[in-house]
Order: C-alpha cells, then structure tokens, then sequence
C-alpha cells in the first residue's frame, strides 16, 4: 500500500497517530475537522475536502474542509449550491472508483467546488469512502497547488475514511441513545408474544391460542382478512415449536394450476408424464419433520381437495406415476382469507376437508380492531427500513401517529408496512410528519343536501359493490348472503347502473 509514498514508516507511524486522535475527538464536528486536518499533513496538500451523503442518500453535502492548514468551513455564500451537477465529484461517488488528475490546468474539467483564493489547482485526488457494510457513504478530496503524485495515499486514505464513518455512526448511536427518554423504549418481547407485535387484547387473545395448539400436533386454520399476517402467524407456530429445526415450506395454492399443483406437492416419478425426465420430490417430502404452510387453501381445486384430505387422515403420499405409498411427518397449517363455509354450502369446497382443516382454527383480527398497535407496528417497520437503507433512526411526529391511529387500513399489516416503508423515503429530515403519509382518503361527499331516496341508493350501492367483491365477482354467493334470489339481484344491479364484475385473482 506504501510503496509509491516516500518514507513509508514515517508515514504508517503518522496514520497510527491520526487514528489515536479521532478516537479521542468529542463531538461530531470536532472528529470531522480533525480528520481533514490529519490528512492535509499526511498528503501534503493545500486543500483537503470531506463530502458526505445526506440523510436521503441522494445529495452531497461539504461536512468539512482544510484550507492552508485552517480546519474551517467556508462561508455558505461562497459554497456551490449543488453538487449533483460537479462531474467530478458525482463520477467518483456513482462509480466508486479513485479519481487522481495529475493536471487541472489544462482547462477540461470543471472545479466550481474548489476555493478560488490563493492560485491555481495543479493536483487532485477524489476517493470515495464507504461504511463498514460497503455502502459508499461521501468523497474524500485532496488538492494541491504543485504537481504532486497524491495517488499513492488512495489505498490508505481509503481505509482512514472507513474508520472515520465508522467513529461518526457509534457517535450518532450514543447521542440518539442518550437522547431517548427510557420510558419510550420499546419494551423487551415477551416469551408469549411468540415474535409477533402487538399488546392489545385481540393478539394477546391470537398470542393465546397459539400456546395452546403449539406443541400439539393438530392441523391449524388460520383465517382472516388479507394482509393480517397469517403466514408469520404461521411462521410463528413452526419457529416456537418442537419442530423449529426442521424445514418451513410456504406454497400458494392459487399460483399454480391443478396438474402442476398436484406434481409441486406430491412430487413424481421418472416417466409420470411428458417431460418427467427424472424423480422429483414433493413439498410434502421436503418438508418432511417440519412444517407445510397452504396459502389460500380455499382455491385449491376439488380433486387435490380429495387427495390432502387422505394426506391428513392417513399421513402418507403417492406420487404421480407411483404405486408406493410413503409416509410423512409433517405438520400442515392451512390459510385463507375467503369465506368457507360459504364455499362448502356452494359445492366449492369439500366438507369433510374443512372439517378436517378446522381442526383448531385461528380467527386473525384486522387492523382496525387492534386498538393501540398501528402506532406500535409503525416503529418497527420505521426502524426495519431505515436499517435496510442504512440511515440514522427516524423519530415519529405525535401528529403523523394520530393520523395513522385514525386510518381504517383496509389493506391491514400489510399495507401499514407499505405505507411506512414510502414515508421513510419521502422524508428528507429526522422526523416523519403527516405529510409524509400518502393515506387512500374517501372522496369528499360534494352532495350533503341529499334525499332520502338518494342516501339510501347510496348505502344499497356500497353493500352490494361491497358484497360482490367479497365473494370475487360472483353473483350467486352474493346473492344468498344478501337473502335474495339471483334474479332479485340483477334486478337491484341494473336499477343502480353496477356493471358486473369479473371474478378476481384472491391475494392473502
């Protein structure tokens, strides 16, 4: 690394030095200026630069400049008002890569970020700097006024940024950590909360049945609305139980067809169909000791219906072009957020199946009805986010969790973590606002001087639109919920002018 660097020892002996001095530096500021400082001494330069990236990660900002051995800012009038448009500097940073022009005077690069006063630049050195997961975080910048061979201190200057970012982001965490009252620290998970967030009495009722069928090896029915969570419910139930080293195998019943539903689970034998060119195993038999989760179970279709309804009462498979029955251990849980006894009284599902499935069944709450954990899941996902993206914690506005305490959130969890994850981005400060929440409102009702007759098409309106999407465009299911005939139905349709609807995809 020093062998271009006249001296070496002299030099590695000053670097042990600079490192000695930043551990020692006090406040942020303070650790910043000294280390453009030691490195103006390092290089020998007359100018040296600390750019790094802000909170957004899209925008440079000078965080520290060295001028003629002075560790001072410049006035903010005499700074660029953007770097985006620094060709220089954006290269360096965009492709990571050290940039060392041996002559600026030859007019073809432009350098507005460097300081007029004092003569011309002859030598420059631009190396990015990045945190200790890899991350490019800003551009360390020396320049002199004489020809100088400056690329020799790339490799070195390099690694001294690392440690400098890694110095700043444990001083940041202490001065967060010191800074948060202890009474709004999340409190330690409970064993009974079985990893999942939330502290009113709906999920500690779900917390509740879970103990209760966790060590049994009873089939569970998880229902509820779409996004509620059932597959970490489900998660849950394998990572908490006896059988959390075994594998966790998840297979959506409404992504495949019957016939390559029937070979994903059952697996198959060399010369089963065209294109079996050799044996493959099943999800029953990979997941074999462990847990089987069934998404959206009431989409499987009727046949496979038959067969799983033998894989639980028998606990053995065949696969397609065997005659060998073989025995499995597996612990199937079962999901779904449509309707089935709805399904069973329409021939749709199998009867003898959902009793077999319902064996313990688990009812999840909608987020509407989980009065104090909007706020609660709010900060988590916030938190899990800003570590993903790898900047500073955020701070949540009393007014931006009012407004989402508010919100009916017909999406549930998973829209709340949608919903968060863009309010991380949007919000270029430390603190998310009401602003940075992009909530689904109602349109305003622009008619408040309706009549009767027109209030109550309205309500008629929603209920039926409300019901035919429940049951995916299918006017017969919604019929009898409703308690009229089809044709009383079509009626009430056409009278409202509500075009039918299609039958939809089911989404868990």
């Amino acid at each position: 690394m020093f062998t271009q660097i006249a001296q070496p020892l002299a030099y590695a002996e000053s670097l042990l030095g600079m490192y000695c001095d930043l551990a020692r530096s006090g406040d942020e500021a303070s650790l910043l200026a000294d280390f453009v400082a030691a490195v103006a001494r390092l290089s020998g330069c007359q100018l040296t630069q600390l750019y790094l990236l802000d909170a957004t990660h899209t925008r440079l900002e000078l965080c520290a400049e060295c001028l003629s051995d002075a560790a001072r800012p410049r006035p903010v009038a005499e700074l660029p008002a953007d770097y985006n448009g620094e060709q220089l500097l954006q290269f360096a940073l965009c492709q990571d890569r050290v940039l060392f022009l041996a002559d600026l005077g030859c007019g073809l690069y432009q350098t507005d970020f460097l300081p007029e006063a004092g003569g011309a630049w002859r030598s420059l050195l631009c190396v990015p700097l990045a945190n200790p997961q890899g991350a490019v975080q800003g551009l360390l910048l020396c320049a002199s006024r004489e020809p100088a061979r400056l690329q020799g201190f790339a490799g070195s200057l390099r690694l001294s940024g690392s440690f400098l970012l890694a110095q700043r982001s444990l001083r940041q965490h202490w001065r967060h950590a010191l800074a948060t009252p202890p009474v709004e620290a999340e409190a330690p998970r409970r064993v009974g909360d079985y990893g999942l967030i939330g502290s009113s009495p709906a999920m500690r009722q779900t917390c509740q049945l879970i103990s209760k069928v966790l060590h049994s090896p009873y089939t569970v029915l998880l229902q509820g609305e779409t996004g509620t969570g059932k597959e970490v419910v489900a998660r849950a139930i394998h990572d908490y139980g006896p059988r959390r080293l075994q594998p966790f195998i998840v297979q959506n019943c409404a992504a495949l067809p019957e016939h390559l539903l029937e070979s994903e689970l059952f697996g198959y034998r060399k010369g089963a169909f065209t294109g079996a060119d050799s044996d493959r195993i099943g999800l029953f038999e990979a997941a074999q000791g462990g847990t089987l989760l069934l998404d959206e179970i009431g989409d499987m279709p009727l046949v496979l219906q038959a067969k799983l309804l033998r894989v639980l009462q028998e606990s053995e498979i065949r696969p397609l072009g065997s005659t060998e029955p073989r025995q499995i251990d597996v612990r199937i849980i079962a999901a779904t957020h449509r309707d089935l006894p709805t399904l069973v009284s329409s021939g749709e599902f199998r009867e003898d199946l959902y009793y077999r499935l319902g064996q313990f069944p688990i009812e999840l709450p909608p987020l509407r009805q989980r009065a104090g954990d909007v706020a609660q899941l709010a900060r988590y996902f916030c938190d899990k986010t800003c570590a993903f993206l790898q900047r500073e914690a955020l701070q949540w506005s009393d007014s931006a969790l009012q407004l989402l305490g508010g919100y009916a959130f017909p999406g549930n969890v998973r829209e709340l973590k949608g919903l968060v994850e863009r309010a991380v981005l949007l919000c270029e400060g430390r603190e998310l606002l009401p602003e940075h929440l992009l909530l689904q409102r109602p349109a305003p009702d622009d008619s408040p001087s309706l009549n009767l007759r027109l209030r109550m098409e309205q309500v008629e309106r929603g209920l039926l639109l409300e019901c035919l999407h429940k049951h995916g465009g299918n006017r017969t299911h919604a019929a009898r919920e409703l308690g009229m005939s089809r044709r009383a139905l079509h009626y009430r349709l056409a009278r409202l002018q509500i075009q039918p609807l299609e039958p939809e995809a089911s989404c868990s």
